[in-house]
This record gives C-alpha cells, structure tokens and sequence, in this order.
C-alpha cells in the first residue's frame, strides 16, 4: 500500500474489538504520511455512525495517527483555543479503502484551560466483559493512558500550539490551492 500524498483526501474507519464499523470519517485531507504516522485535517467533515447516523464536524481539527501508540488525537481548533479528544485505540492500520483503527472505549478530553477527563470508564468496563478484551490488551492501554497524560502535561507532540499552528497553516495553504 502506497502512502498518501500531502493534500490527498482519506477516509477513516473506527471499529470495536468485536470487528463491527464503529464510525467513518470521509474526507480527512491528508497533510503529511511517514510508514509510522499519519496527520490530518477535518474540517466540516461527514462523520457516519453505525446507526446510520451522520453528522457534519464543527470547527478544523488537526487528527494524529501513529503506529507505535495505541491512541489518536485530535485537537479542535476553536475561537476560546485548542481542545483535545484523545481515542485509545490500537495503532492504525492503512489499506486501499481507508486508515482504520479499534477505538477502545476510554477516552481523554483535554479542555482549552487545560483540564483533563477521562471519559467512558463505565463503557470500557462493560465492553472489556463483554468483547473479552485480554489482560495484555488491558495492560497495553493502561499504559498508553499515562503515555498521553505525560504528553498532554509536558504539550509533547500535538498538545503544542505551535505543532497545531504549523499543520493548521499548512492546511490553509493546500486548501487554496
């Protein structure tokens, strides 16, 4: 699989542990791809959710995919600042239909102050029972939860405005085009 070029558009696919389609994201332009990571923009984006369900993205955000942690960020560009939803999930995989990842139910919401929450505790518990999530994958999440907290704490990576700004401003440029 060839990676995607700067300005190309990709689609992204959320799934659960059990392989049902979580959510899909279309058009996510593409604003730079390595053999280990993938940064992208959606801005007004269709969001479809497994219901049927669809919905239009708000505000630009900036969305990092890595293949060596098991989580993504994004990072929503809005008038009062910078906020964060962070997935635990596993590293992405990329193939001719789409970036698709599992999105493992926990989640860290960073606000513009800088608070942080950790969201769907209840929900990951119940899915861990249910979809007989091992002790390794447990582990291995837990884990990546204080990886992400350590960036969030020292703005490592995408909690920089500055990296926010260079691939906001990049995605400015292409969209000119």
């Amino acid at each position: 699989m060839k990676l995607p070029k700067e300005g190309d558009f990709i689609t992204i696919q959320s799934y659960k542990h059990d392989g049902r389609l979580h959510r899909t994201w279309r058009d996510t332009m593409v604003l730079k791809s390595t053999e280990n990571a993938v940064i992208g923009v959606n801005d007004h984006t269709l969001v479809t959710e497994n219901d049927g369900r669809r919905w239009v993205t708000r505000e630009p955000a900036i969305v990092y995919f890595h293949q060596k942690y098991w989580f993504n960020i994004i990072a929503m560009i809005r008038e009062n600042g910078i906020s964060y939803y962070c997935n635990l999930a596993s590293p992405y995989v990329m193939d001719q239909e789409a970036l698709k990842y599992i999105d493992y139910d926990l989640d860290i919401k960073v606000f513009t102050d800088g608070e942080k929450k950790l969201l769907d505790v209840e929900e990951y518990k119940r899915h861990k029972r249910d979809m007989h999530y091992s002790a390794d994958i447990d582990f291995i999440l837990k884990e990546n939860v204080k990886i992400l907290v350590d960036w969030i704490d020292n703005h490592k990576g995408p909690f920089s405005n500055a990296y926010v700004n260079i691939w906001y401003k990049r995605y400015l440029g292409l969209k000119k085009r």
